[in-house]
């Protein structure tokens, strides 16, 4: 059982992540999103419910892009530079890091990017 401290940090950090700075995106072993904040709805030009009916590679279209999501799987974590598509069809160089994580028992994948450029 967590305690009401742990409990008030967890709702800090995920208000603090729903409006933050950078795009966050977790994902589940099957590749699909099941979490989404504001900033890289915004980014990627989708509303969340768009967004998470999508699949890591429908956003991130590289050819390896199948083989890197097993490897962060494999290794716990990956970090690079990839090519992402906007809903728009454009595209937009990201800075990430990517890790494995556990939410309520559940392994799942977080993903936290940001434009090549900087944020927007």
């Amino acid at each position: 059982m967590k305690s009401p401290d742990s409990l008030i940090q967890m709702g800090l950090l995920g208000e603090a992540l729903e409006d933050g700075p950078v795009g966050v995106l977790v994902a589940d072993e099957e590749m699909r999103y099941i979490a989404a904040n504001r900033y890289v709805c915004r980014l990627l030009g989708y509303d969340r419910d768009e967004l998470l009916q999508l699949r890591v590679t429908d956003v991130a279209r590289t050819p390896t892009a199948s083989d890197e999501y097993a490897e962060m799987i494999r290794d716990g974590v990956r970090l690079g530079t990839i090519p992402v598509t906007c809903r728009n069809g454009a595209t937009v160089d990201v800075d990430y890091r990517a890790a494995v994580t556990m939410v309520a028992g559940m392994k799942l994948y977080v993903s936290v990017l940001w434009p090549r450029s900087g944020p927007t």
